[in-house]
């Protein structure tokens, strides 16, 4: 806690506004505004989405957060130890743009921001005072968005969630209903419970207001614990509670409530009865504790002097620490944009539109199928081929899929089976990889997942795999592997992926069903190193 003493020091230093460490510090920040100039871009688009919405408090929440926490430290003047650290750390931010850079991977530039901001800390206060603000820089995370595979993975598991707790929300109100997927079927209509309805536009603002609860909360260290990772099932609970109402509202008084303001409000009275609900589980755990206090002196609400730790930034010194923390970042804001894009050497390769129809006896069955703009956005293939295949218009057909991408780290494949298919209502019975090279007569490892998928009394049986430059590779993280590793070796960032979907027949042994996708993909593999090369 400050003493008297030292906001005296803070008033005679803090006499005139400019000096020499306050023109450095600004000069960095500058710099930096330069170099994460594409990490704010990817801020700004990622914040107009309405599950990012809350991002732009989320800076000045830490801001304030950072402030608290300062007048617990009284100004240190002269040298402090412990700067260097800091430089580490701002070069570490910088070896992550330029990995962006390389690779291609714009997020990454979102995500170097917080490693920046963390050095700074420790240059402009030292080691043993600057970790000490970790809580306010780490609130930043909240204010990034996710990484596009695990979004995509989180909104589909908090999709089926939701469905099914509202679903059986509405079955306790007597309401038919019927779940199929992420559809719920109430007879007049059907509701989808689409990404925007997944709970992420609630999880991630609770989340990232439970951590600051949980920041002041004072309760012991274990109610902290529980604060912070309730917010999730909070969420969840509360979004189904969502779509239960809007189902009712559908039921009683037609589709028209659910749109433009009454959709907006009711949005919002989730996400505070979320709040309460976050509130009343600190009381009750108050209420169990031996040691007993009130929320209100539970929770360390004290905002006197915390504005005035706004002049320290006067007392900054022009350490040489900052000064090289500066150069650096102003050398790569300047140096990035100058070194050339990487470059990679696109295989020439047919479109799918001239994929044969006919391997062996496998003939194609129906017309080549076409995704919605919605699907195809987020697919986002560069080329790709949906088809059946059969070898009688009597016998089952089988599904065959390729999406091909010019560069496969970069887009990467988004929505994998084991994510899209539960989303169209499939439960997985059984995921495993094999290896089904002596199936294909192939010499090599040919590695590739192999599902099973059930609706009701279906069940199907399912392949799919990634290839790049030749190899089969089960994973998408190790598909992306992959192409930054071989791949820029190589300069050839291409790739696909391969989904081969069949049905089995009642009382059809999985073996039958297998053969017949290892006969078809044996002369699908003939033909496929033309449209995506090896």
């Amino acid at each position: 806690m400050s003493t008297i003493a030292d906001q005296d020091y803070v008033a005679r230093v803090t006499g005139g506004w400019l000096n020499w460490g306050l023109v450095w510090l600004i000069a960095i920040a500058l710099a930096a505004g330069l170099l994460f100039s594409s990490g704010f871009e990817i801020l700004f688009e990622a914040w107009s989405r309405p599950e990012y919405s809350h991002g732009p408090l989320i800076p000045v929440l830490s801001a304030l957060m950072f402030l608290r926490e300062l007048k617990e430290y009284p100004p240190q003047p002269g040298p402090k130890n412990g700067r260097w650290q800091g430089v580490l750390v701002v070069l570490l931010a910088i070896t992550v743009i330029g990995l962006g850079s390389l690779l291609n991977m714009d997020s990454l530039e979102a995500y170097a921001i917080i490693i920046w901001v963390a050095g700074l800390m420790l240059i402009s206060f030292g080691w043993q005072t600057g970790k000490q603000f970790w809580s306010p820089v780490l609130h930043l995370v909240f204010m990034l968005p996710l990484p596009g595979l695990l979004y995509y993975e989180v909104s589909t598991f908090l999709q089926l969630i939701s469905s099914e707790l509202g679903v059986w929300f509405l079955q306790l109100a007597s309401i038919p209903v019927y779940l199929d997927g992420n559809i719920i079927d109430l007879g007049v209509l059907k509701m989808h419970v689409a990404e925007a309805c997944s709970g992420l536009r609630y999880l991630f603002p609770i989340l990232s207001f439970s951590y600051i609860f949980a920041v002041l909360y004072q309760g012991p260290r274990w109610h902290k614990l529980v604060l912070l990772f309730a917010a999730a099932p909070i969420a969840v609970f509360m979004n189904s509670v969502r779509i239960a109402l809007a189902g009712i509202l559908v039921q009683e008084f037609g589709l028209e409530w659910l749109e433009g303001f009454t959709h907006f409000f009711e949005g919002w009275v989730i996400f505070m009865s979320s709040v309460v609900l976050l509130f009343g589980i600190a009381w009750i755990m108050l209420k169990l504790n031996p040691r007993k206090m009130s929320l209100v002196e539970a929770l360390d609400l004290d905002t006197d002097g915390v504005f005035p730790q706004l002049a320290r930034v006067k007392l900054v010194q022009p350490s040489r620490a900052l000064i090289i923390a500066t150069i650096l970042t102003l050398f790569a804001a300047v140096a990035w944009p100058l070194v050339p894009d990487r470059s990679a050497a696109t295989p020439l390769r047919p479109s799918f539109t001239s994929f044969p129809d006919e391997f062996g006896k496998w003939t194609q069955y129906g017309e080549e199928q076409s995704f919605t703009p919605r699907v195809e956005r987020v697919l986002a293939a560069d080329d790709y081929h949906a088809v059946q295949f059969g070898q009688s218009p009597k016998e089952p057909t089988i599904d065959f899929f390729s999406a091909w991408y010019k560069d496969l780290a970069a887009k990467g494949v988004m929505h994998t089976p084991e994510i899209c298919l539960p989303g169209a209502g499939w439960e997985i019975a059984k995921v495993e990889m094999v290896d089904i090279a002596d199936e294909l007569g192939l010499s090599s490892p040919y590695k590739i997942n192999r599902i099973i998928i059930q609706k009701g009394s279906e069940r199907s049986l399912v392949y799919y795999w990634f290839t790049h430059m030749g190899h089969a590779i089960p994973r998408s993280a190790s598909a992306k592997v992959s192409v930054l590793t071989r791949g820029v070796m190589a300069g050839r960032y291409d790739g696909a992926i391969i989904r081969l979907i069949i049905p089995l027949k009642e009382g059809e042994a999985e073996e039958a069903a297998e053969a017949e996708l290892n006969d078809l993909l044996k002369e699908l593999l003939v033909e496929l190193p033309r449209f995506i090369p090896s």
